[in-house]
């Protein structure tokens, strides 16, 4: 009985390093439009790690029909503490809609304490306003 105790757990032995590395969607983003109560498509999002010698980009993506970026990060490094930025590009998003908006991109400066923490950045958008807050 031992051994076949044993053999159950190999698998997920060897699969330890797999779950120890950036998980998919260690950071994600959603944007809903306030005004049509609608998720907002298409919506260029950066994301950017701030270094002592400035800002390094590290990915970038557009969010799909349902305002969504399920994983911004990328999945082969490891999110590590720091300051980071995502920027949407919400004057492009507006522009497509053939609407007028006073922000032209909405930078959303960050912390983060743990490695590969899970973190989603949801934002509330309307042509004259906007807020976000540290969704789950």
């Amino acid at each position: 009985m031992k051994k076949y105790a044993v053999l159950m757990l190999l698998p997920a032995l060897m699969a330890a390093p797999a779950v120890l590395a950036a998980p998919q969607g260690t950071l994600s983003v959603h944007i809903l439009n306030q005004q049509t109560g609608l998720p907002s498509p298409g919506v260029t999002v950066t994301l950017e790690q701030q270094q002592q010698s400035g800002w390094t980009t590290l990915a970038s993506g557009k969010t799909d029909d349902d305002g969504r970026i399920k994983s911004l990060y990328p999945q082969d490094k490891d999110m590590t503490p720091g300051v980071y930025r995502v920027t949407f590009k919400t004057g492009d998003y507006f522009h497509q809609q053939k609407a007028k908006t006073f922000f032209p991109e909405v930078p959303v400066l960050f912390s983060v304490s743990r490695t590969n923490e899970k973190l989603h950045i949801p934002l509330l958008l309307s042509q004259y306003g906007y807020s976000t807050y540290r969704g789950s």
